[in-house]
Parts: structure tokens; C-alpha cells; sequence
């Protein structure tokens, strides 16, 4: 058996292996505080705390660069789920940003992000942007709801020409169809909004009307 040197396998096995897997422990750790500075970034958004979302995107973006540079020369670690899905709620994070905020969408280029992965984020992102409408119409403020309603119709749009297998696009269709699923909700409560809106402001001025009338002698 001693021939066969499987001492030499064994430690030429070891040392790659142990390298890789310390590398696939930081990652992982990484993209999990990714995925944490992420919902934060989107939670700030939604509380109108901007300062703090912008501050959380950049220390979000600074995870991801790592990621990438820690995972340069281990593409197939790279390709994990867990990788994917954390560059995924990247981009949801700033397309949620960028979108209240009239802000341009992110570069995938410069991200460094891959189709996938960046279609998909930017399909959940309208799940973001719906759940901002409403809060903005339980407020009672309506301004602003029409211009999210047609970025998030945009985004559908852009999703629904894509139709590629879905080995390709990280399940993108079924994404997709929850994008449609939102905006017709959304444009549907939104409409319901509006039409309350003017019909009480039509009361209001058939009231005013009918008090500002003389009183009869």
C-alpha cells in the first residue's frame, strides 16, 4: 500500500481543501451580514431614515467587494446559492434606495453583479416600493404614488421580455409573475385611493357650496 503514496494525496488533498473551506467560511459569514445590512439599508428607507439607508448601502457595498475579491479565484464558490441570494438583496437594497428617492438604478457593471442575480433583486425591489405606497396612502399622502406606480410598471416591463430557462435567470420567471401579481394590486389600490380622494374632496365642496348659500327670510 505504501506505493501507492497516498500520504502525498492526502496532504496535497488537505491543504487545498482546508484553503478552500476557510474561504467558503468567510464568505458565507460575509453574505450573511450582507444579507443583514441589506434588510437594515431597506428598513431605514421605509422609515424615512435616508442618512442611515445610505450609510447601510455603503458598508453593504463594501461586504460585496470583499466577497468578490475573496472569491476571485474560486468561481465555483462563487456560484453558490448563498453568494447569489446575498448580491440579490444587494441590489433590492438599492434599487429601494434609488427608486424612493428618484435616484438612478444601480450599474450591474460596476456592482459586479451578475444578470441573474440583478433581475431578480430588481424584481423584489417593486415588492418594496409597494409595500412604500401604502404607507404613503395610510398617510394620507398620494403625491409620489402615481411616479412609484410607473417605475414598478417599467420594471415589469423589462422582466417580461426576458424569457430565458430558468437555469439561466435564477428562477426569474416566477419572479416575474409576483412582479405582475404586486402592480395589479398596487395600481388597483391605488386607483381605489384616488377615487375616495376625490370623492370626499367633491363632498367637501358640495358642503361648502350648501353652507356658503344665503339662508332664506
Amino acid at each position: 500500500m505504501s506505493g501507492l503514496e497516498l500520504e502525498r494525496v492526502e496532504k496535497w488533498a488537505r491543504a487545498d481543501l482546508d484553503r478552500k473551506n476557510a474561504v467558503r467560511e468567510q464568505a458565507l459569514r460575509w453574505s450573511r451580514e450582507l444579507v443583514r445590512t441589506c434588510a437594515n439599508s431597506i428598513r431605514a428607507v421605509h422609515r424615512h431614515e435616508f442618512s442611515s439607508a445610505e450609510h447601510l448601502l455603503r458598508e453593504a457595498h463594501a461586504l460585496n467587494g470583499q466577497i468578490c475579491s475573496a472569491l476571485a479565484d474560486h468561481a465555483d464558490l462563487y456560484w453558490t446559492g448563498y453568494v447569489q441570494d446575498a448580491q440579490k438583496e444587494l441590489v433590492e437594497a438599492c434599487c429601494t434606495y434609488a427608486l424612493v428617492n428618484q435616484g438612478l438604478l444601480p450599474n450591474p457593471e460596476e456592482m459586479g453583479i451578475a444578470p441573474a442575480a440583478f433581475l431578480n433583486g430588481l424584481g423584489e425591489a417593486v415588492g418594496e416600493m409597494r409595500r412604500y405606497v401604502l404607507d404613503l396612502l395610510r398617510r394620507g399622502e398620494a403625491d409620489g404614488c402615481e411616479r412609484l406606480l410607473a417605475a414598478m410598471d417599467d420594471i415589469y416591463g423589462l422582466l417580461v421580455t426576458l424569457d430565458y430557462p430558468d437555469a439561466l435567470t435564477g428562477g426569474l420567471r416566477r419572479t416575474t409573475d409576483n412582479t405582475r401579481g404586486i402592480l395589479e394590486k398596487t395600481r388597483g389600490d391605488l386607483t381605489l385611493a384616488l377615487r375616495q380622494e376625490a370623492l370626499v374632496a367633491a363632498l367637501q365642496a358640495v358642503e361648502r357650496s350648501v353652507g356658503g348659500e344665503p339662508t332664506p327670510e
